[in-house]
C-alpha cells in the first residue's frame, strides 16, 4: 500500500484541474480544501480525529451504516446514540475525499496528520466566514435609501446584538413581542442557543400556530455569500456559480449549509467579538446543534423535504437554467437546430425506403 497521503496522490496522480480554484493564486492543500467545504455544507461543529477513529473502528467492524439502525450501533459499541450521526458524517467525508479511507488505514500518524488538515480546513472557512458577514451583515439590515440610528460600523460589533434597537429586534426569539420585552435590551434574562430569533422566519413572521411556517427562509440567510461569492449577492442569479458551489460540484442543498448560514448570520448579529464554541452568550455551537437536530428527525421529514426544495429553487435551478440552455439565435442554438433537422430528414427517408 503507497504510503504517500491523500494530499500527496492528488499532486502526483489527479488531473490539475480538479484541484484548480479560480482566480486564487494560493495554493491550498487539497485536504484543507475538502475541510473547508466540509465545514460549511456537512458538519462545523465537530473533531474530525474523534470522526476518525470511530469511523476506521466502524470500517474494522464492517458495518453498513446504510442497513443498520442507530440503536443497534451503540449497542453494538455501548456509547451515546450520537455516535451514529458522527458516523454517518464520517461516511460523507470519505465520499468527499477521494482514496481518504484507504489512507486512514495506512498508520496512526498519517490519520493523524490527514485529520489535522481537514480541521485546519474547517477552523479556516468558519473564521474566514465570520470576519467577512461581520461588515456585509450591516448593509443587508440597513433598510433601502435609510441610515441606521446609532450607526453600526461595519468594523466593531460592540453596538450589536441587544445593545442596538435593529439588531436586538432581529435577535428576539420567535414568539415574543419585542416592543414588551426590554429585559432583553436590559441584559436580565440570557437567550440561549434553542430560542430562535425572529430573523430566521421570512419577513420576519411568526406563525406560533404554525412554527414551520417560512422557517429558514429569511432573506437574511444569505447562502450565496458563504458558497458563491460576497459580491454575488449584490448580483443576478446567471453571474453567481463559483466558489464552493462549482469547486465542489455542489449540486443542491445540504441542511448542514442552511443551519450554517444560519449560525453565520446569528453570530453577526450579536456583540460579541470572538467566536467560540464554549461562548454561553451566543450560545452559537446550542444554536447550531439545535436546528440541526430539527432538520434530522424523522418526523419532520416533510416539512424538510419541502424547505429543502424551496432553497434548491432559489439557487440551483436558476444555475441549470442558464448553464443548460443556449441562448436563442445563439451559434449553439443554431447548431443544434440544424443537426436536429438533418436527423429528421434522415429518419423520414429511411422510413420512407
Amino acid at each position: 500500500m503507497s504510503s504517500d497521503s491523500p494530499s500527496q496522490s492528488a499532486q502526483k496522480h489527479a488531473n490539475p484541474s480538479a484541484l484548480e480554484l479560480g482566480p486564487c493564486k494560493k495554493l491550498y492543500d487539497p485536504l484543507v480544501h475538502h475541510g473547508h467545504h466540509f465545514g460549511c455544507a456537512i458538519c462545523s461543529f465537530c473533531s474530525v480525529h474523534t470522526l476518525h477513529t470511530n469511523g476506521i473502528e466502524s470500517m474494522a467492524e464492517e458495518l453498513d451504516l446504510g442497513s443498520l439502525s442507530a440503536t443497534y450501533i451503540c449497542n453494538f459499541f455501548g456509547m451515546a446514540i450520537n455516535l451514529w450521526h458522527e458516523l454517518k458524517v464520517f461516511c460523507e467525508l470519505l465520499r468527499m475525499v477521494p482514496g481518504l479511507e484507504a489512507h486512514l488505514m495506512t498508520s496512526e500518524d498519517e490519520a493523524v496528520h490527514i485529520a489535522d488538515l481537514i480541521q485546519k480546513g474547517i477552523n479556516g472557512a468558519r473564521a474566514n466566514d465570520t470576519k467577512g458577514m461581520k461588515s456585509a451583515i450591516v448593509d443587508w439590515i440597513t433598510p433601502k435609501g435609510q441610515l441606521l440610528n446609532p450607526h453600526i460600523p461595519r468594523n466593531a460589533k460592540a453596538g450589536r446584538g441587544f445593545n442596538h434597537e435593529r439588531t436586538s429586534a432581529l435577535l428576539c426569539p420567535a414568539g415574543l413581542d419585542w416592543n414588551n420585552v426590554e429585559y432583553l435590551m436590559n441584559g436580565q434574562i440570557q437567550v440561549v442557543g434553542d430560542q430562535w430569533p425572529i430573523f430566521l422566519y421570512l419577513d420576519y413572521a411568526y406563525d406560533p400556530e404554525d412554527p414551520w411556517n417560512g422557517l429558514l427562509q429569511s432573506s437574511l440567510l444569505a447562502f450565496k455569500h458563504v458558497f458563491t461569492s460576497p459580491s454575488s449577492m449584490e448580483q443576478e442569479p446567471k453571474a453567481t456559480r463559483s466558489g464552493n458551489v462549482r469547486l465542489h460540484g455542489m449540486q443542491s442543498i445540504t441542511k448542514a449549509s442552511i443551519t450554517y448560514v444560519a449560525m453565520q448570520v446569528h453570530f453577526a448579529l450579536t456583540s460579541t467579538q470572538v467566536f467560540s464554541c464554549t461562548d454561553l452568550i451566543t450560545d452559537s455551537k446550542h444554536f447550531y446543534n439545535s436546528i440541526t437536530e430539527l432538520l434530522d428527525e424523522t418526523d419532520e421529514k416533510d416539512e424538510v423535504d419541502q424547505l429543502l426544495m424551496w432553497w434548491n429553487r432559489q439557487i440551483f435551478n436558476l444555475y441549470m437554467d442558464s448553464e443548460c440552455m443556449p441562448m436563442k439565435d445563439s451559434a449553439l442554438a443554431w447548431i443544434r437546430q440544424k443537426h436536429k433537422e438533418i436527423k429528421e430528414r434522415t429518419t423520414s427517408i429511411s422510413v420512407g425506403t
